[in-house]
């Protein structure tokens, strides 16, 4: 079975911040809880011209320059990046194509929330192996959904960290380099409508007056939804890690660099301790904040700027998506 190896890695981030002196003032927190508990010294916001296919096509760009192609070598492009696009039922995929110069690309859209790039790469591998007219497939995300935050909710706190930004991966069949190895997925449907943003979809439509007031995530029973991730969360994210190794033919003694989306400062040195990783092997993505589903491309060219990404590593990509879905992928970086 041939390769398929990741070619070119690109990243966007919005020139605006807000940092955490202004979400102390906005959620009456105090700052030094925002920098050392919801690790967040500051995180982008989107500018003006900052629309989730801008930051995508941004991000695409850095990957296509990086993976030294012409655009039109692209065969697919997959957005997997936010379903807070543009506009409403709208296919970014296309856009991004077109925008690029991926004049030979078709595309379709998905997603599975922070677990994306992890269900993009698997989606675009099983693809590029199963169709011999695909070789280059371009992943691209796009993610703003910062914007449905209300920092007055409480209990939406841990979303106070998203930020904005855009990411993108290109895939090459056959490339014996930075090899994508094996996928590890786990779902949990009881999340589904524990928190939702209310308004705005078929459940409740037409919208009213109102509802523009009330376009942010709500969590229903604030209780039961904590009970819930405190249960679920930390065992099913384990299992995907040691699962996706397992799969590849590793361990966890084996994983050179964690590419781990952000979440609050103690349960990322948790996962650290639980699988025997030193701070050097990971980045903490503080100056950040959580980019969705890009958090696990930037902490790879963040670790490859940095020197703490090198040829010969196992990396294993790891996030979680709300609703939820733990999502893992393990690459081995380097030349095959």
């Amino acid at each position: 079975m041939e390769n398929v190896g990741i070619m070119g890695l690109g990243v966007y981030i919005p020139e605006n911040f807000i940092y955490a002196d202004e979400i102390a003032r906005r959620t009456n927190i105090p700052q030094w809880v925002i920098e050392e508990k919801f690790g967040v010294f500051k995180k982008p916001i989107p500018g003006p011209q900052d629309t989730t296919s801008f930051m995508g096509i941004q991000a695409a760009k850095d990957a296509i320059s990086d993976a030294g192609i012409d655009s039109k070598e692209i065969d697919l492009v997959i957005w997997n990046g936010a379903q807070h696009k543009d506009y409403p039922c709208w296919l970014a995929s296309l856009k991004v194509a077109y925008e690029i110069g991926a004049t030979n690309a078709w595309g379709f859209d998905m997603e599975a929330m922070c677990g994306s790039m992890m269900a993009g790469i698997e989606t675009a591998k099983s693809l590029m192996l199963r169709n011999d007219n695909l070789n280059t497939v371009l992943l691209v995300s796009g993610y703003r959904n910062g914007d449905l935050i209300n920092y007055s909710i409480p209990e939406t706190s841990f979303m106070f960290d998203l930020g904005a930004g855009g990411a993108a991966i290109v895939l090459r069949k056959g490339l014996n380099k930075n090899v994508v190895l094996e996928s590890s997925f786990k779902g949990d449907g009881s999340f589904s409508e524990q928190c939702v943003v209310e308004v705005g979809g078929t459940k409740k439509w037409p919208m009213e007056t109102e509802d523009v007031e009330k376009y942010y995530f709500k969590v229903r029973n604030s209780e039961e939804f904590k009970n819930n991730l405190n249960q679920k969360t930390m065992p099913n994210f384990y299992w995907v890690v040691r699962d996706s190794l397992r799969k590849s033919g590793y361990s966890q003694e084996d994983i050179g660099y964690l590419a781990i989306l952000h979440f609050k400062r103690s349960a990322h040195k948790a996962v650290l301790q639980e699988l025997g990783l030193r701070e050097d092997q990971t980045t903490y993505l503080e100056n950040y904040g959580h980019l969705g589903q890009n958090d696990q491309v930037l902490s790879m060219k963040l670790a490859l700027a940095d020197g703490k990404l090198k040829s010969g590593d196992v990396v294993v990509m790891v996030g979680a998506g709300l609703g939820f879905v733990w999502a893992a992928t393990t690459v081995k970086w380097g030349e095959a």
